[in-house]
């Protein structure tokens, strides 16, 4: 369960403070899909962010499996993010120098896993995106498609227990996009993985157990939400 208390996010300093999120309250059920949903500029970015710790609230309070996560300290935060959640972005960002196994490792490298473990790991995270005859290739020489994919294989390899994904089909074309949400559904729906996409596309949303609407930083309306 994840729990966002009266969270608000200000930027800037006097004439220039900008709100982006205000009191911004609901709760994510442990392993529901949910969409983020909103024009730009309506706080749904800053939202995932504050819920994942990448950036801090004004106001308000993170709750994480019954943890505060806003209390934790910067390297206590950093390790419970490597170990608890991961990240897919609309630009990949993938090694391109560096090969699909290589890229994959990385974040099983930072989480201290000692490389004896990593191999299998890597194989079985490359297998479940259908990547696996590509492993010596490098990630420059993937088409775009298969850069996400790649994208979400390092995203599982830690089996995280919250799974975030900022925009992940917005660099794709229809077909290829319905491959990677297809991926990262099953993968949700299979390990009981937290699912949580930030995006415009309101058909993506409509595939979610529950959407959050957002408009000027503020929750519009919320759907669904049972499991």
């Amino acid at each position: 369960m994840i729990e966002i208390n009266n969270v608000t996010k200000i930027y800037g300093k006097k004439k220039n403070l900008f709100t982006a999120l205000d009191d911004v309250s609901f709760q994510i059920p442990e392993g529901a899909s949910v969409a983020i949903i909103g024009k730009s500029g309506s706080g749904k970015s800053t939202l995932m962010h504050t819920i994942s710790g990448l950036d801090h609230p004004t106001k308000g309070e993170i709750i994480v499996d019954g943890k505060n996560t806003l209390r934790l300290k910067p390297k206590q935060m950093d390790q419970f993010r490597s170990t608890e959640m991961s990240f897919i972005f609309q630009s990949f960002f993938v090694q391109g120098s560096e090969t699909c196994f290589n890229n994959v490792s990385l974040p099983l490298e930072i989480a201290g896993v000692p490389f004896k473990n990593r191999r299998h790991k890597v194989e079985v995270a490359l297998e479940a995106v259908e990547l696996l005859d590509k492993k010596r290739s490098r990630a420059k020489d993937l088409s775009g498609g298969q850069k996400q994919r790649l994208a979400i294989a390092r995203a599982i390899v830690n089996q995280p227990k919250i799974l975030f994904a900022d925009e992940p089909t917005g660099n794709l074309d229809s077909a290829t996009g319905e491959v990677v949400e297809n991926l990262l559904f099953s993968y949700n729906k299979k390990n009981g993985t937290t699912l949580i996409i930030v995006t415009h596309d309101a058909d993506l949303a409509a595939k979610c157990d529950m959407q959050v609407r957002m408009k000027d930083g503020r929750i519009e309306r919320i759907a669904g939400g049972a499991k």
